[in-house]
């Protein structure tokens, strides 16, 4: 079975002030062609189809296209809920639009309940596990403390259970939106940490054949058969290094798996440059980003005069400007931000506490600030809910 496997379309969400939902739209082409021209027989989709709870109506209209068009492919689709998404709205109408080979899966007690696809080899058990807020789902799962691998390793042992009951040789995918051991985030994707820890084991998965991952923007390998397609689109400068592209991930008759990448359209190239201003005024080095999308940041020990206008003569396509003049660590205009650049919410209240009092929190007092911590995210992901 050929399966294409993608994540974090983020749509409704803007590339600093670009408006991307126009190379958006051709990513969807994009999707349409590669499933036509390269036999694919399922996609998978790994979360964050929105970037916000509530998006905006050009969204929805974007993605209720975008679900036309799959449907007419007439090649089935799964797809979890992240941690942008509203998992009760994206998930209305979810019966109806299963009718049509669309399988959008986001309710947490679901998890043991495959999409049971096959090909000529037999079954292939499709489960869907959508973002796990931890605080949120613990009851579900029965686990005695909030946490990702607590929640994620519970969800499992119900997808091994369900497996387990399945004809022999019954090959298995799992789709989840979580952030694993050995993966490199960006700028870009919303933190996930709660009760300090934010990734999990790739060992949680075990017992599958194929694990589709979703949250970090960039594409990567975590193990042969536990992947990140990545975000098919930039959304941060952090992300100029990264080669945007899909998993074409073929799942052989005995549950090996061979990937490959295919391309995404890059709608602008990114570069982050840096350096006194008249240096990158004149530096030749340079002309190969003139036509793309520019985060400068100037080190002149004094901010010059009408930067943006004068790097825009150059760089026309500059959308982000910054300063960071050459200092010493010790230096006192080091900014606030600089100096927590880093640091988890935890650590930065911890600090707080050591700084108020002479003494950090001890083993009781770290547990009640994480505690508060996972109330807040909690609380948070309710509110945007009920939005």
């Amino acid at each position: 079975m050929r399966l294409l496997h993608t994540s974090d379309w983020h749509l409704g969400r803007a590339f600093h002030r670009v408006n991307m939902l126009g190379a958006q739209a051709e990513f969807f082409g994009h999707v349409v062609a590669t499933v036509r021209e390269r036999g694919v027989d399922a996609v998978v989709v790994s979360g964050d189809v929105y970037d916000r709870a509530v998006p905006p109506l050009s969204a929805v209209e974007l993605f209720d296209d975008a679900l036309h068009r799959l449907a007419e492919l007439g090649v089935p689709t799964v797809m979890i809920s992240g941690n942008h998404d509203s998992a009760r709205r994206l998930g209305v109408g979810a019966g109806l639009i299963d009718r049509a080979g669309i399988h959008l899966r986001t309710e947490p007690s679901a998890c043991g309940t495959p999409v049971m696809l096959s090909d000529a080899h037999g079954d292939v058990a499709f489960y869907g596990l959508p973002y796990l807020e931890p605080a949120l789902v613990r009851d579900e799962f029965g686990v005695e403390r909030a946490g990702h691998e607590a929640v994620l390793a519970a969800a499992m042992d119900r997808v091994r259970a369900d497996l387990a009951t399945r004809a022999p040789g019954t090959r298995s995918v799992v789709l989840a939106h979580a952030f694993v051991t050995g993966g490199e985030a960006s700028d870009s994707e919303r933190d996930i940490t709660v009760g300090g820890v934010a990734a999990v084991p790739a060992g949680v998965f075990d017992g599958v054949d194929y694990v589709a991952l979703g949250h970090l923007h960039g594409c990567q390998t975590i193990t042969e058969r536990v992947r990140y397609s990545g975000s098919p689109l930039p959304y941060s400068f952090s992300e100029a290094e990264h080669r945007k592209s899909m998993w074409l991930v073929d799942l052989d008759a005995d549950g090996s798996v061979t990937a490959e990448r295919v391309d995404c359209p890059v709608p602008r190239a990114l570069a982050r440059i840096r350096g006194t201003l008249e240096d990158l005024l004149a530096d030749p080095d340079l002309a190969r980003h003139e036509e793309a999308w520019v985060e400068a940041t100037l080190t002149d020990a004094v901010r010059p005069a009408d930067p943006m206008a004068r790097i825009s003569e150059r760089f026309p396509h500059t959308l982000s400007l910054a300063f960071d003049p050459e200092r010493t660590p010790d230096d006192p205009a080091v900014s606030y931000a600089k100096r927590l650049a880093g640091r988890t919410d935890q650590q930065i209240a911890e600090d707080f506490v050591a700084h108020v009092r002479g003494a950090g929190p001890d083993e009781r007092e770290q547990l009640v600030l994480r505690d508060a911590f996972d109330a807040a995210r909690a609380d948070e992901a309710v509110r945007e809910v009920a939005r």
